[in-house]
């Protein structure tokens, strides 16, 4: 049975799921009666990171122009631009065994496209959460579902996957930022 996780909780992904190493994580989201009347699209994505929360290059931003990380660890899934339909939205896959020694933790975020032209934000989004699964056996291992606490925000922080010494714990984060993605890639160290 998976485990919900609230805001701030942090848990132990390998330590109590011993030989772990490929995960699914999905992203979900709907959005709401108050939309505007504009598409949504909604981006997931994964940023690894050195020990100081900074990502090395642009080749440690995984997203739809960056399918995929160079060591393979970390695989984007595909772009989903409306976010209708049952299920995840969009997925990321990551194989532990492969992350770098050098990334000590991997953010998953999901970003509004073209949110400033088009006047949206996270307070015009319902039922978005993240899911990790065991790629293996398709078990749903742990679920965070962000609530409704945004307004302003374009892109946010959803969660962490980073390392305790030799086992990697997983953080519901639930971060915003109003600057969208430009804010979120300087965060990281990087030019959006």
């Amino acid at each position: 049975m998976a485990i919900n996780l609230s805001k701030g909780q942090k848990i132990d992904l390998t330590k109590t799921n011993p030989g772990l190493n490929k995960i699914l994580v999905g992203l979900g989201w709907d959005v709401n009666k108050y939309d505007g009347g504009a598409q949504f699209d909604l981006d997931a994505a994964a940023f690894l990171l050195g020990e100081n929360g900074k990502a090395v290059s642009d080749a440690d931003f995984v997203f739809y122009n960056n399918k995929e990380h160079a060591s393979g660890a970390v695989i984007y899934g595909g772009d989903n631009r409306t976010g209708e339909g049952e299920g995840d939205d969009e997925t990321l896959k990551v194989d532990l065994s492969k992350i770098p020694a050098s990334v000590a933790k991997v953010d998953f975020t999901v970003t509004i496209d073209q949110a400033e032209e088009r006047n949206q934000n996270f307070g015009q989004v319902d039922h978005a959460y993240i899911r990790v699964v065991n790629d293996g056996d398709g078990t749903e291992l742990l679920r965070y579902d962000l609530g409704e606490d945004y307004s302003t925000e374009k892109s946010v922080v959803v969660a962490q996957l980073y390392r305790n010494g030799a086992e990697w714990k997983f953080s519901a984060v639930g971060s915003g930022f109003t600057g969208g993605l430009a804010a979120l890639c300087a965060n990281y160290g990087l030019n959006a």
